[in-house]
C-alpha cells in the first residue's frame, strides 16, 4: 500500500519561505495520467485546494495563491513540491498532499493522502 509522506513544514515570519514535500512510501508505476495535489485545512475552516500538477506537468493554483507559490514534480510518481514565497498569516493551515490516477480537478477523489505537515506564518 502506498503511503505519502510530507516535510517541510514549520513556522515563519510573514514574508518569508518554506518548501513542502511529499514522498511515496514505496516506487510507484502507472499506465496513464494522474493527479498530485496539495489542500490545507485552517482551524475552523473547510478544506480548500492549493496547487494542482498533472503528470504531463500542467498545473493550475488556488486564486489566493497565485503568484507566491509553485508546485513541481519529480522524476518519479506521487514525489512532488511545495515552493512557497511571500507568506501570509493567512496561509497558516495543516497542509496535506494527495495523489491518484487520473486528470486533476479541485473536487475529484484522491486514492491517497499524507499526514499532514502545519504550516504557521506569524505576521
Amino acid at each position: 500500500q502506498v503511503q505519502l509522506v510530507e516535510s517541510g513544514g514549520g513556522s515563519v515570519q510573514a514574508g518569508g519561505s518554506l518548501r513542502l514535500s511529499c514522498a511515496a512510501s514505496t516506487s510507484v508505476y502507472i499506465y496513464g495520467s494522474y493527479c498530485m495535489a496539495w489542500f490545507r485545512q485552517a482551524p475552523g475552516k473547510e478544506r480548500e485546494g492549493v496547487a494542482t500538477i498533472e503528470s504531463d506537468g500542467s498545473t493550475s493554483y488556488a486564486d489566493s495563491v497565485k503568484g507566491r507559490f509553485t508546485i513541481s514534480k519529480r522524476n518519479t510518481a506521487y514525489n512532488f513540491d511545495l515552493q512557497m514565497n511571500s507568506l501570509k498569516a493567512e496561509d497558516t493551515a495543516m497542509y496535506y498532499c494527495a495523489a491518484g490516477g487520473g486528470r486533476c480537478s479541485w473536487t475529484r477523489l484522491f486514492g491517497y493522502w499524507g499526514q499532514g505537515t502545519q504550516v504557521t506564518v506569524s505576521s
